[in-house]
């Protein structure tokens, strides 16, 4: 198959003096400007190659240098090395507090719609408001993230991240210089998987897993296996029904392929490398500045542990029971065990875990450093916090052209909670936290 060149693509749905400061992010469609002002960005492509059926060859692009910004991917540390358990060091690592071990074999992220903005502080206390765009880069962009990449991470510890375009100038403001002095919104979506994407680095092996996103409209996966390690936890486990519950039935290893039909944008995000004093209640000052040294790193960074959290609070502790008991009883098939999917959390109450069989699920602590007793007791239960819980709503229905949710008014199941939870994973620069803005029928708001 043909391929073709790079171009640039450029919005004009939201000129510098049009864009008001509260419009709803990326609303602007995009159409072929051929201009050189930003690089890393492929041609659309009608479908599959020859080649191994994979998406468009990408050229990774160099470093721009000083007064330019350079885009990156990265999914930490821990998206090359899973979550090992035991944790080399339970103090400062992520794992899964029940005594299970994470092994990730692929992590795709299909990346889109990278924006700068005006005024990044435009409202102190509402993140989702900036001023006017003034450049982009576009994709979409799709990385294997447990790849890692050339390129050292902005989280430090073993981080690596791939580049994927540069931002040159305003290429939405009559290609004017970045103004040193100013910092600028950066936001990003992660969207659909296409074929009509650069591919940055998958490989023919990966293939068939990307038609998959693509068939079923994947925007982020996982694929990898889980395997119990509790018995090897220094001190064992506990479990909140004094071990009337028998985990021996659970199966003890997992294939999984988890697959996220999520998209969302990130919207002016904090930024953990730039000075400065944050707004009230947030940890870093938003937005991105220019350097007459060097370039101004954006790393898109997709946290891999957001869809195991007990909670919809930031850093919960993460666990994997809730998925395993889901599997009691199933038969594994030639593989000799299971395979989980995200689908299969379908109707399973979260705010009162049973197993496949019915059966109530305690908590499970296979780690004296939780920091904390289970909340709650006996039965495990996650938490939405303020997000409301309706077991019987209805859920149907896509964004309206004023990007409110139709008919989705709360959390259903584990499968709502999962995928909304999974949805904060997008950052900038390793910790900063953007505004979410999430593309699928979903409880409306931007945590």
């Amino acid at each position: 198959m043909k391929r073709l060149l790079p171009v640039f693509v450029v919005s004009i749905g939201c000129v510098v003096s049009g864009c008001s400061s509260n419009d709803p992010p990326f609303l602007s469609p995009f159409v072929d400007a051929g201009s050189d002002a930003s690089l890393g960005e492929g041609q659309p492509d009608a479908g599959p190659s020859a080649d191994g059926g994979l998406p468009i060859p990408f050229s990774p692009p160099g470093d721009p240098g000083p007064g330019a910004i350079y885009v990156t991917a990265s999914g930490e540390a821990n998206a090359i090395t899973g979550y090992p358990f035991p944790p080399p060091d339970p103090s400062l690592d992520t794992y899964m507090v029940d005594g299970w071990q994470f092994s990730i074999d692929e992590y795709i992220v299909n990346i889109d719609k990278i924006t700068l903005w005006s005024n990044p502080n435009l409202s102190p206390t509402n993140q989702s408001m900036h001023g006017a765009q003034v450049a982009h880069l576009d994709g979409p962009f799709v990385v294997d993230l447990k790849k890692g990449g050339p390129l050292n991470g902005q989280g430090g510890a073993g981080e690596q991240a791939a580049p994927i375009g540069v931002i040159l100038n305003q290429n939405d403001n009559g290609n004017a210089p970045f103004d040193r002095a100013s910092t600028y919104g950066f936001g990003f979506s992660t969207v659909q998987a296409t074929y009509d994407t650069s591919n940055v680095n998958l490989t023919p092996d990966e293939s068939a897993d990307f038609a998959l996103m693509v068939e079923k409209g994947y925007s982020v996966f996982y694929s990898g296996t889980a395997t119990w390690m509790g018995d090897k936890a220094p001190g064992g486990c506990t479990q909140t029904d004094d071990g009337g519950y028998d985990f021996t039935k659970v199966p003890q290893s997992f294939a999984f392929k988890l697959g996220f039909a999520t998209p969302t944008n990130y919207v002016n995000c904090q930024n953990m490398a730039l000075q400065g004093t944050p707004n009230p209640g947030e940890d870093y000052p938003r937005g991105i500045q220019v350097s007459p040294s060097q370039s101004a790193i954006a790393q898109v960074t997709v946290h891999m542990d957001h869809p195991f959290w007990e909670s919809f609070a930031e850093d919960s502790p993460v666990h994997w029971d809730q998925i395993a008991a889901q599997y009691v009883g199933v038969d594994a098939g030639p593989s000799g065990i299971p395979e989980a999917r995200i689908e299969d959390m379908v109707g399973v109450p979260f705010y009162a875990f049973t197993d496949r069989a019915g059966a109530p699920l305690p908590w499970r602590n296979c780690s004296a450093a939780y920091g904390y007793t289970p909340p709650g007791n006996g039965q495990m239960a996650f938490s939405t916090l303020s997000v409301p819980v309706n077991p019987q709503g209805i859920c149907t229905g896509q964004p309206n052209a004023d990007y409110t949710k139709d008919n989705c008014p709360a959390i259903r199941d584990y499968y709502d909670f999962i995928r909304y939870t999974q949805a904060t994973q997008g950052h900038l620069n390793s910790q900063g936290l953007c505004y979410i803005d999430r593309q699928y029928p979903s409880p409306p708001g931007g945590s």
